[in-house]
C-alpha cells in the first residue's frame, strides 16, 4: 500500500521494482516537479526517478506554504521516511539545492542519511551573502526574467501570471526568511555543481560546499549561466549517471 503522505509530496518518473537506488529531485523556486519529467531517459533504467512536489502548485495549488524553508524541509524529510531507509541520492538547483541539503541533514539525524548530495547553482548556508531577496512581485519578476528570459511569456500573459507567480512568492518568501548560517557536516559525499557564466553565483562561490561534509567532494563546472541545466542537460546527466554508478559500487571518492 501506497504511502498517502509521500504520494502527496513525491512524484514519480520512474520507479520499478528493479530501481534500488532512487535520484531524487528538488525544483528550483516557483519551479514543479515535472521540470524533471524528462531525466529518466538520459539515466540507466535500474534507476528511479523522483521529483519532490512544493505545495501551492500544479495539484497542489491550493496547499497552503510552510512558514519557513526549514519547516518545508521538516515536512520532505517527513514523506522521504520510507524512500530514506533505500539508497537514494538527493539533487537540487538553486532554491531546491538549499532545501535539498536541509532535508539531508534531517534524514542523517534520523539516522537514514542519503547517499550523496548533489547541489547546484547556489551557495552553501554558511557562505549566504544575506543581501535582500526581491520581495514586491514586479521585482521578483524582474529577478526571474533576468536570470531566464524564456519566462517573460508565463508573466507577460494574465492567466499564466495568475497561475504561474504564486508559487514563485512563496518561494521568494522562504528564501527571504532563510537565515542560512552554519550547520553540522554531512558524512555523505557532496557533488556541485556550476553554470561557467552564472550571474547569481561563481563556481568558487560554490566550491564552499565541500566545507559542508566529512565525505568526499567534487565540483563539475559546465558551459552556459544560472539555468544551464537545460542546454547541458545531457552533460548533466552522463555525469550524474557517474555519481550514482560510484553510490552504487559502495566506493568513497568523488
Amino acid at each position: 500500500m501506497k504511502n498517502a503522505v509521500e504520494e502527496k509530496w513525491i512524484r514519480r518518473f520512474r520507479d520499478d521494482d528493479g530501481c534500488e537506488t532512487k535520484l531524487v529531485c528538488f525544483p528550483h523556486a516557483g519551479a514543479v516537479a515535472g521540470a524533471y519529467r524528462t531525466w529518466p531517459a538520459g539515466l540507466p533504467s535500474d534507476v528511479g526517478v523522483l521529483a519532490v512536489r512544493y505545495p501551492g502548485r500544479e495539484d497542489r495549488f491550493d496547499d497552503p506554504f510552510p512558514p519557513g524553508l526549514e519547516a518545508l524541509a521538516e515536512d520532505i524529510a517527513d514523506a522521504l521516511g520510507e524512500l530514506a531507509r533505500q539508497e537514494i541520492v538527493l539533487f537540487g538547483h538553486c532554491f531546491g539545492a538549499t532545501v535539498a541539503h536541509e532535508v539531508a541533514l534531517r534524514l542523517q539525524e534520523r539516522g537514514s542519511p542519503p547517499a550523496a548530495l548533489c547541489v547546484s547553482g547556489t551557495q552553501p548556508p554558511h557562505a549566504l551573502p544575506g543581501g535582500p531577496v526581491p520581495s514586491a512581485d514586479e521585482d521578483i519578476i524582474a529577478h526571474v526574467v533576468g536570470l531566464d528570459a524564456s519566462r517573460a511569456e508565463a508573466f507577460e500573459n494574465p492567466g499564466m501570471r495568475e497561475a504561474v507567480l504564486p508559487a514563485v512568492r512563496g518561494d521568494y518568501r522562504l528564501v527571504a526568511g532563510y537565515s542560512g548560517g552554519s550547520r553540522p557536516p554531512l558524512a555523505c559525499p557532496v557533488y556541485a555543481y556550476a553554470g561557467e557564466d552564472d550571474s547569481e553565483v561563481t563556481p568558487e562561490e560554490i566550491a564552499r560546499w565541500a566545507d559542508l561534509t566529512n565525505g568526499a567532494f567534487r565540483l563539475r563546472v559546465l558551459p552556459g549561466g544560472h539555468f544551464y541545466l537545460k542546454p547541458q542537460e545531457a552533460a548533466l546527466l552522463a555525469d550524474l549517471t557517474g555519481v550514482l554508478e560510484t553510490v552504487r559500487s559502495g566506493t568513497t571518492t568523488a
